[in-house]
């Protein structure tokens, strides 16, 4: 779809946030209403946007002082359309915290992780700003004494939608698809630098917290977890390429290649070394 919508050009992102009023995006929507504050009813929002959104989507709500910021996750996508999806993300994301304050907050910046466009008007007409910066680190934008403005939600409402959602993510995933978004969520961290928790539950959209519950439910722990992907990791590693026996424990966030061999040992029976050279 968003290859589709990339072949209009820029501003392809924002026709979509446009015409999605809210409600059409479900339970979802009524998150940014759900707690007493904009800051805690976004947290709500970004911990269970994988209602809307692919669960390895993620993203954070920081508050510093009197900043608020709203960062997303760089999309696992082609780079062709990461422009529409950053400008959708963070378009809807603003839009659904006016409405939910009533006021029309405009950020003091944003940034896109995406090279600057020919001409970018759209961009400042829709976020009331010009300074918008490109090639930046996450797509965000930072809204200042904006964290505690209310939004309306009491402790009923905050349950209410919070069970909601849950419940439609409990009923759409099944524990297969699950643990598989799971491990390739952690494969991908382990590609920028290793298995953490944080890292892979954003990648997510849910909380760590919600995280450690569903492996509770699963009967498995974390840590079971990131050997499971290990485990193949470093056999297709070991199997498919010539790298060396340091670089393949590097690849899988080892910081020591003993601590990997010992691993490896307990997981084969063997020595890396032996088990690459008995599986030529």
């Amino acid at each position: 779809m968003w290859e589709l919508l990339d072949a209009r050009g820029p501003g392809a992102g924002l026709a979509v946030s446009a015409a999605a009023v809210r409600g059409s995006l479900n339970v979802w929507d009524y998150l940014f209403s759900s707690a007493p504050t904009l800051a805690e009813s976004l947290s709500a929002a970004v911990e269970l946007r994988s209602v809307v959104a692919n669960p390895t989507v993620g993203g954070a709500i920081v508050v510093d002082g009197g900043l608020l910021t709203i960062r997303e996750t760089r999309p696992d996508t082609p780079e062709a359309v990461v422009a529409a999806i950053e400008e959708f993300s963070l378009a809807i994301m603003l839009r659904r915290a006016r409405e939910a304050t009533g006021r029309h907050l405009v950020p003091v910046r944003v940034a896109f992780t995406t090279s600057a466009p020919r001409c970018h008007n759209h961009l400042v007409d829709e976020f009331g700003t010009s300074r918008i910066d490109f090639d930046a680190e996450h797509a965000e934008f930072t809204l200042i004494d904006a964290a505690a403005i209310p939004t309306g939600g009491g402790p009923n409402e905050t349950r209410m939608f919070r069970q909601y959602a849950e419940l439609l993510l409990a009923n759409a995933v099944t524990a297969t698809d699950w643990n598989d978004e799971l491990r390739l969520a952690i494969h991908e961290s382990m590609n920028h630098g290793g298995a953490e928790l944080r890292p892979v539950a954003d990648r997510l959209g849910i909380s760590t917290r919600t995280l450690q519950r569903r492996l509770g439910e699963r009967g498995t722990t974390w840590r079971e977890q990131v050997d499971a992907v290990r485990t193949e990791q470093a056999a297709l590693l070991l199997r498919d390429t010539d790298l060396p026996v340091r670089s393949v424990a590097a690849r899988l966030g080892y910081g020591d290649v003993r601590s990997f061999r010992r691993a490896f040992q307990r997981w084969h029976g063997r020595a890396p070394g032996v088990w690459r050279e008995l599986s030529a």
